[in-house]
């Protein structure tokens, strides 16, 4: 029979509560049944083909397009027409480059996810020290309640302007909860119908921003000039810092955490190296498929704010509402300074400039990416609390928990808040984010580095320093991004939260350090210097036993 490897994942702690399972357990433990994707797979048809076939394409996709609705939250979409506004095309190659470099991480992720049969944040279980695991949970979560917050916002935001000003902000955040309720009862009828539903407001995003890409009618020469120079010519540092605020904006912590677990969801023979390497493959193309997707659109709301805010100031948009009388004029002051846009005075814009439909349409398709992105946000917080804690609820539990998380603090502030208000908050979450983007992209390189984890599917030299360098200079900019924005806020910090904030970034340095040593011994799997060292054996733990068993015993690794 073909024998399976049967791994204890390299670098376990010593006194980790993770035991080895045995060989013949036929029965799963109590986290499995609650574990997303245990009871119900989707079956991969078995074609005797050579080539390429549109039938195991279909089947497996599903997981890239959830995943790609990250790029298309209201918190992407806002970036995007900034950088419209700010720097007409010439930054589009950034939000490719973005992209291109989204993808690269995207599927070292999900590769992760379909080699081991584990996501990220269940491999974080069994390669860190407590202290570690417990602190990059803590990141994931704040990344994934600020992510949340921002796809609230955007919902309320859109009722807000559907209803004519009746549905107010804090109405609108206490709406979304019933996504937790329309989030259960489609996981329930099967994760194809989910995935169909999902599919459904991606091309509602599509038609919206389509349509107002039609209507405003950008220049296509000029759209793709931006994309394929990379300059930004006559751009002041305004326009460099919203280049940077795209790529903060573009990757996402927790959807690395995403993809590798949504690929658990189809029924791979991991036996068999065939398969999972036809897994990766299709899984790749249909990837690639649903970020360009989500390009494209991103590109529509570029191109539709480039072509109708550039250069405007508030005066200019002001003469325009009152001109065509649309009653939303009081929004823009009647001033010569630069228009500063976000979701919600862009849809004014629009209805000002191009009629109420206009701006419904625009509302619609911020309704869409809000609905989406909260949903999948669900799932990033049921990956997380499964994998990092090992944790034992119910399902419904896990949502509402995640849920109201986030719901509580955004409905405070919208209660408590204005229109503008709601809307500036978009920078200082993606900043909160950005913080929280090394606990992901470290992991995923430093687990698909490891040939004990990957086999013979671990990254190869030329894929570690790419990814390294990636990693090096995602991380740097949105670092960056995050200083700028807190220099350039307005806020009277006292000497306690000072004092908490020097405490928060030494252990915040500390953690980061513990990643890249875990990393360099994940990457140098066998090599006994590095494992004999004492630093080593305290910071990350004994090395690997490997054995094999024949494939037709049932195994449970966790």
């Amino acid at each position: 029979m073909t024998p399976q490897r049967v791994q204890e994942y390299l670098l376990v702690p010593p006194g980790d509560p993770l035991k080895p399972q045995s060989k013949n357990r036929t029965r799963p433990s109590p986290s499995a049944k609650q574990a997303y994707f245990n009871e119900t797979r989707v079956l991969i048809p078995d074609i005797e083909s050579h080539g390429f076939s549109f039938r195991k394409l279909w089947a497996f996709t599903g997981p890239g397009f959830l995943m790609s609705i990250a790029y298309l939250d209201p918190g992407n979409i806002e970036s995007d027409l900034q950088s419209g506004t700010t720097a007409m095309y010439k930054l589009l190659w950034v939000l490719l480059s973005a992209t291109v470099l989204g993808l690269v991480m995207q599927r070292l992720a999900a590769r992760l996810g379909v080699v081991t049969g584990l996501h990220l944040a269940e491999m974080c279980y069994r390669q860190y020290k407590l202290f570690p695991r417990i602190f990059v949970w803590l990141m994931m979560e704040i990344a994934i309640i600020g992510s949340d917050m921002q796809e609230v916002i955007g919902t309320a935001i859109a009722l807000y302007l559907l209803s004519n000003k009746l549905i107010p902000l804090w109405m609108g955040v206490l709406i979304t909860i019933f996504d937790t309720f329309t989030f259960l009862l489609l996981d329930k009828y099967g994760l194809r119908k989910l995935e169909f539903f999902f599919g459904l407001l991606i091309t509602v995003m599509a038609v919206s921003f389509g349509y107002e890409f039609v209507v405003v009618g950008p220049e296509v020469s000029q759209v793709l000039k931006g994309m394929v120079i990379p300059w930004c010519s006559d751009c002041d540092s305004s326009a460099f810092l919203q280049a940077v605020g795209i790529i903060g904006a573009v990757i996402m912590p927790h959807n690395l955490y995403l993809h590798s677990g949504l690929v658990k969801s189809r029924e791979i023979d991991r036996s068999q190296k065939a398969k999972v390497k036809e897994a990766n493959y299709y899984y790749f193309i249909e990837s690639s498929v649903a970020l360009f997707i989500s390009f494209l659109i991103n590109v529509a709301v570029v191109s539709v704010f480039a072509h109708g805010l550039f250069g405007k100031t508030n005066q200019d948009v002001f003469n325009i509402c009152t001109a065509n009388h649309f009653d939303h004029n009081n929004i823009f002051p009647n001033n010569t300074s630069p228009i500063e846009v976000d979701i919600y005075k862009g849809g004014v814009f629009l209805g000002c400039q191009f009629g109420a439909i206009a701006m419904y349409i625009w509302a619609i398709g911020i309704l869409a990416a809000g609905q989406s992105s909260t949903m999948t946000g669900c799932y990033a917080g049921q990956f997380a609390m499964e994998g990092f804690l090992n944790l034992q609820w119910t399902r419904w539990k896990r949502v509402a928990f995640t849920r109201l998380v986030a719901i509580l603090p955004t409905f405070c502030i919208a209660y408590y808040s204005n229109i503008d208000h709601l809307s500036n908050m978009n920078d200082i979450l993606n900043a909160v984010m950005s913080l929280q983007l090394p606990f992901a992209i470290i992991p995923v390189v430093a687990f698909t580095s490891n040939s004990h984890i990957m086999g013979d599917f671990v990254n190869g030299i030329a894929t570690i320093i790419v990814a390294l360098l990636l990693s090096a200079v995602i991380i740097i900019i949105n670092l960056y991004f995050v200083i700028h924005t807190i220099i350039n806020t307005s806020w009277e910090l006292s000497i306690i939260f000072l004092v908490c904030i020097g405490i928060y970034t030494v252990i915040y340095l500390m953690m980061c350090f513990y990643l890249l040593i875990h990393l360099t011994f994940s990457i140098n799997g066998d090599s006994s210097t590095l494992h004999n060292n004492r630093l080593a054996k305290f910071l990350v733990g004994t090395k690997i036993v490997t054995e094999y068993i024949h494939s037709s015993e049932t195994v449970s690794v966790r």
